[in-house]
């Protein structure tokens, strides 16, 4: 069920996980003391200069057919579904210019530029949306000029003047060590011809993190996110540690794939796979997943909530901005429903030894660097 933003003056409800569902608000000295996770959607979070909601919306299906099997015909119900995230808070679409497949390329860049020109709302709510957008470490992309055209040609897409957060889609440390270095110059240049209002990053690993911070906070340009695939299928000590860093550092972590890409949805089984490459990970994946898939049940019903919003609200309690994939009104329903209420922290606790005591965990992505 959607969250109402009617009680958004009335509720002010911001806190860590909290040892029961009952306790106290905070004191006002406490509140402005403490850095805590939000839960509402319209208590926005700093990210330099950008003011987001506690959680974004991911767009990787708008245009992939191979792996979410996108249409033409599904426009309109993603048109429906982002304005319905927008009118619940919901402030921080994530997007890349790789999204949409063959002649799609680039279609998710498309489709929110023609969203946010046609949302029907109030100018000032469309005006504080903010778009994340990655920009590929293609082969042919070696000079810094070359990366800034790939940002000038997003903004082309989505018709906007300025990109809310640019980032470098992942690291090409790995194989192709040389080209790095432009990369992170061509970030330096689209930040400071103002193409965009903040830099991020995707996908790089603890070490890299730290050497391009500190290649950007010498050339004047803060890092403002690191996104990252975070959730309780990921909990490994590469991914702490990155959260750690960026903690220390004042890096926003934002976290794709909270839900598994599926996997913890409760949705799927052995024997009830999605279609596609999906459904070959699942199968390797889910079988051992079972003891985390309990506890997340018995949470979802204890709570009267659903096992993605449980696995979400997870997400946020660890301090990340979750960006889960949405393609449905029903889906952002659900997403919304994650937001307004928190874990408590032996709910908290349950969940984080159930990830640790199942056999299987999520494949790390092959971009992400050490």
């Amino acid at each position: 069920m959607a969250v109402s933003l009617s009680a958004s003056k009335s509720i002010a409800y911001i806190t860590t996980c909290s040892n029961s569902t009952t306790d106290p608000l905070p004191s006002s000295s406490l509140f402005k003391s403490l850095k805590l996770p939000r839960f509402w959607p319209w208590q926005k979070v700093k990210m330099g200069p950008l003011t987001v909601s506690p959680m974004g919306f991911g767009t990787w299906a708008w245009g992939n057919q191979l792996l979410w099997g996108y249409q033409d015909s599904m426009d309109s119900e993603l048109q429906r579904t982002f304005n319905l995230a927008v009118e619940n808070g919901i402030n921080l679409f994530d997007t890349a210019d790789s999204y949409g497949t063959g002649k799609l390329n680039g279609q998710s860049e498309k489709l929110l530029g023609q969203f946010i020109r046609e949302f029907p709302g109030d100018k000032q709510v469309k005006n504080d949306i903010v778009i994340a957008t990655k920009f590929a470490a293609y082969p042919w992309r070696l000079t810094p000029g070359q990366f800034v055209n790939a940002c000038k040609s997003s903004l082309e897409r989505m018709q906007l003047e300025q990109i809310g957060i640019g980032q470098l889609h992942w690291s090409t440390a790995n194989y192709a060590p040389l080209q790095e270095r432009a990369l992170w110059d061509g970030l330096v240049a689209m930040y400071e011809k103002g193409l965009v209002r903040a830099v991020g990053v995707s996908n790089y690993g603890p070490k890299q993190l730290l050497k391009i911070h500190k290649y950007l906070d010498d050339r004047g340009v803060p890092l403002r996110s690191a996104q990252v695939q975070f959730s309780l299928l990921s909990m490994g000590s590469d991914q702490m540690e990155i959260k750690n860093i960026c903690d220390s550092l004042g890096i926003r972590v934002i976290a794709y794939s909270p839900l598994g890409l599926g996997m913890l949805t409760g949705k799927y089984t052995p024997s009830n796979l999605p279609p596609g490459p999906r459904g070959l990970l699942f199968r390797q994946i889910l079988p051992g997943l079972e003891p985390l898939l309990t506890s997340l049940r018995e949470i979802a019903r204890r709570r009267r909530k659903t096992i993605p919003q449980v696995a979400i609200n997870w997400c946020i309690c660890k301090g990340t901005i979750p960006i889960p994939g949405v393609k449905s009104v029903k889906q952002a329903e659900e997403n919304l429903g994650a937001l307004g209420w928190q874990l408590t922290s032996d709910e908290f606790l349950q969940l984080e030894n159930a990830a640790l005591d199942s056999p299987q965990k999520m494949i790390q992505n092959v971009f992400q660097t050490k």
